[in-house]
């Protein structure tokens, strides 16, 4: 009785002090329209769930949230987008490589081997990189597209194939690896001595059994969710090269027509949504990988050695992303120094708990 009594004067302080009693009513005076072109299993899904719950009973019923699962309202990047930007839809997810058409340095997600776990990339991204990346979108959009939060989608990529065990570059060598048509993905194909082949993803497991590609480039929720494995896809590398950014994306008109207060509820609402987003993945993984194994996959670990051979094969491809993607040297240097900084803080923090 005293615990209830206590979470509903709490519940009553809150709202007093933001201004959403006058909310009470229940009817929502704001609708937000999302969307993920994905399923119910996915960890997009997942953060929009916590989005959705948290919004509206933060707002008291202020704002309410729609959820359109799939291509109801849109089904590619380019016109998801544009969908952000006239209005029609309020939030959409995209993966870097879905929004480098009209933000290309948003590719930097992309360049391999810059952040090293979870523990830096989460950091990265909770700070005020994402915070730079928003200012440039909006700056290319011309105050229409911002960048609420960037979360993760799958995990890590890794390197994986029909043919041998990867353990070194050389490895890589002749194989046809299946990229998206963005640029930099495929310059990092090839210079570790593969050949890159756009492939459209939902044609990826029958491209796998006609040999038309030989490997990907994916996180292992993806590949067990897709059952590449009875496509042949049977060995992966985990060499991390790439932690999979998911970009959420909102119309900056729908964002700024709220007062203030109901912004706020907004934002602490991405905030749990990249939390949901950074832990999902970690925690489907886990039966993911048990899969592949106990179905005959080769699952390698790269040592520290030749982890870093990887790195100096693929460094080529940082200074081709900062000579030819707009915007490239300007955001590579605020991520690399962004991961410096969460390097430090990461590991001053280990030293004091470990001693």
């Amino acid at each position: 009785m005293l615990k209830s009594l206590t979470k509903t004067l709490l519940a009553a302080s809150f709202l007093a002090t933001t201004g959403f009693a006058a909310y009470a009513d229940g009817h929502a005076q704001y609708k937000i329209r999302a969307t993920a072109n994905s399923n119910e299993n996915d960890e997009d899904y997942d953060g929009l769930v916590v989005f959705k719950n948290y919004v509206e009973a933060a707002s008291n019923g202020a704002v309410e949230v729609e959820l359109f699962i799939g291509t109801q309202l849109c089904s590619k990047g380019a016109e998801c987008l544009q969908g952000v930007a006239d209005g029609s839809i309020d939030v959409y997810i995209s993966t870097s490589g879905g929004a480098a058409g009209l933000f290309p340095y948003v590719q930097v997600l992309d360049l391999p081997y810059l952040m090293a776990d979870d523990r830096v990339a989460e950091a990265v991204l909770e700070g005020d990189f994402t915070r730079k990346m928003r200012e440039m979108a909006l700056a290319t959009s011309g105050d229409k597209i911002r960048l609420m939060t960037i979360g993760n989608t799958g995990g890590w990529r890794n390197f994986a194939n029909t043919k041998r065990r990867v353990q070194n570059p050389s490895d890589m060598e002749g194989l046809k690896i299946r990229t998206v048509v963005a640029d930099l993905p495929q310059e990092l194909v090839r210079a570790l001595g593969a050949s890159p082949t756009p492939i459209p993803w939902p044609e990826l497991f029958t491209s796998f059994q006609t040999g038309v590609v030989e490997g990907s480039k994916n996180g292992i929720t993806d590949i067990m969710g897709m059952k590449f494995p009875d496509a042949g896809l049977q060995y992966v590398t985990l060499d991390g090269h790439a932690y999979m950014g998911a970009l959420w994306w909102m119309s900056n008109d729908s964002f700024m027509a709220m007062p203030e207060d109901v912004r706020q509820v907004v934002v602490d609402g991405f905030s749990q949504l990249q939390q949901a987003t950074f832990a999902s993945p970690k925690r489907k993984s886990i039966q993911a990988y048990a899969d592949f194994v106990a179905g005959g996959g080769d699952l390698y670990v790269p040592t520290p050695a030749e982890k870093a051979a990887f790195k100096d094969a693929a460094a080529p491809v940082y200074d081709w992303f900062k000579g030819n993607v707009d915007g490239g040297e300007e955001i590579f240097d605020a991520l690399t120094s962004a991961v410096a900084e969460a390097e430090a803080d990461i590991n001053a923090g280990r030293m004091a708990d470990i001693k």
